[in-house]
């Protein structure tokens, strides 16, 4: 996979297809419905549970305000993905073309989607540190690689749009 920038857009070319599919499966990999731990962390309250009325305040004016911002995110994220959608051509070695106006969506969608994997997975700080796992044996070691190669489109697109 070679990572560039070419004008407005950033660009993920030569994607072999595992890659492909972990990019593919972000938008599913946000949602946190249904699962308590990603849900308390993706929307953590703001002060200690004996706060009733600040808590409740956040969770009437802030949580669905943060769910429509994430909404947005997610959606954009949805749109740049359909170009690897495609059946006309073989899966392998495609590009992924984000203009770079779009980064901040990315960012935002890539964040949700590690918090939530993180906390499905209950994740400790030493497995999110440990960068040099290598074994796909289970589901939990590729979640945990997906959370990883999130982090690290992350910290490119910070490095690449931080430069326009």
């Amino acid at each position: 996979m070679e990572m560039l920038r070419d004008g407005d857009c950033l660009e993920l070319r030569d994607l072999d297809p595992f890659l492909a599919e972990l990019l593919r499966q972000i938008p599913a990999s946000t949602k946190a419905e249904g699962v308590e731990s990603a849900e308390r962390r993706l929307f953590s309250e703001p002060a200690a549970a004996s706060e009733k009325e600040l808590c409740a305040e956040w969770k009437v004016y802030v949580q669905p305000e943060l769910r429509r911002l994430f909404g947005n995110a997610t959606g954009i994220v949805i749109a740049d993905l359909e170009q690897l959608a495609s059946n006309e051509k073989p899966f392998a070695n495609c590009t992924l073309r984000i203009p770079t106006r779009n980064g901040e969506a990315w960012l935002n969608a890539l964040n949700q989607a590690r918090l939530a994997i993180a906390a499905k997975f209950d994740f400790t700080e030493s497995e999110l540190s440990d960068h040099y796992r290598s074994p796909l044996g289970s589901r939990r070691d590729l979640s945990l690689f997906q959370v990883n190669f999130y982090g690290f489109l992350q910290e490119w697109i910070l490095r690449e749009v931080d430069c326009v």
